[in-house]
């Protein structure tokens, strides 16, 4: 399917570079967003002196190594991150590509690609999801997957029915464990740093909050849950649920060797995003579901 596009391994490059420039706008997402600033206006600039970062200062990964990681105005040093993060989304678009080959869906895995890399960043940083990311990207999944999917040779109905399941397991399984825990958590009066909140009583049946805050889940998993079931179907969404539990697990005993500290809070979006990109990426079989 490569050949298609050209000589092998031009598209899987063309991948590359294009995912060094949407590395380079994930980094203003995952900063801006979740300030609910604009990911538009104002234009790049140096958080510590303001200073706009002119195009030349801005070439992704180039600017950064020419720079020696400094502001060329301020001298102030530029996280490392960023670079890390464009190199990274070249890498997973790179391997989209490779993967999936060219199809009606390439543009739409890209997207998909970007979407969870930005989510467990997100998360990772202030332990919340923007519905923009997780609703948004489960509209994209519920309308353009079956159309891709059946431009592609698959029956529409067949393809919808797919990203409906997909998204309803996927929410629905996240929510059940989040609900359960709840409400033997509630059962037995424990409480937690955020739930309930001090001073506050149980959520009740009657308010939102008994159906959607949950101790040591947020729903913003059950929402990026919902939209990675979209895009992979039922069977992907066991399997990256499976994957992230796995994953999780790593990372949190990581971030406790890291703090020195078990009790430190640990955003799931991150596993979750890593066991999606596994389930696309890593050959059919390979997971054990």
């Amino acid at each position: 399917m490569l050949l298609q596009a050209g000589p092998q391994g031009f598209p899987i490059f063309a991948a590359g570079v294009l995912g060094l420039l949407i590395g380079s706008f994930l980094n203003v997402v995952v900063y801006r967003l979740p300030r609910g600033e604009s990911v538009v206006r104002p234009a790049s600039h140096c958080p510590h002196c303001d200073r706009p970062i002119p195009a030349l200062e801005n070439v992704p990964l180039l600017s950064y190594l020419l720079l020696r990681g400094r502001c060329r105005g301020c001298r102030a040093r530029i996280s490392l991150r960023y670079p890390l993060v464009e190199l990274l989304t070249a890498m997973v678009f790179a391997l989209l590509v490779w993967s999936q080959g060219l199809s009606a869906m390439t543009p739409l895995w890209l997207g998909f690609g970007a979407a969870v890399l930005a989510a467990g960043l997100i998360d990772f940083d202030h332990r919340i999801i923007p519905d923009g990311i997780s609703l948004g990207g489960l509209a994209v999944g519920l309308v353009a997957v079956p159309v891709a999917r059946h431009l592609g040779g698959q029956g529409y109905g067949g393809a919808l029915l797919d990203s409906l399941l997909g998204a309803f397991l996927g929410g629905g399984l996240l929510w059940v464990v989040g609900f359960a825990h709840a409400r033997i958590s509630s059962g037995l009066g424990r409480r937690f740093p955020h739930w309930p909140e001090e001073g506050e009583p149980f959520p009740h049946p009657r308010s939102l909050d008994y159906w959607t805050w949950f101790p040591g889940l947020g729903f913003g998993d059950v929402k990026l849950l919902a939209m990675i079931g979209a895009f992979v179907g039922p069977l992907g969404v066991a399997q990256t649920l499976f994957a992230a539990a796995v994953l999780g697990l790593l990372l949190g005993l990581g971030w406790a060797a890291v703090t020195r500290s078990f009790a430190q809070p640990f955003g799931f979006a991150p596993a979750i995003a890593l066991g999606a990109l596994a389930v696309v990426l890593l050959p059919p079989g390979l997971l054990p579901i």
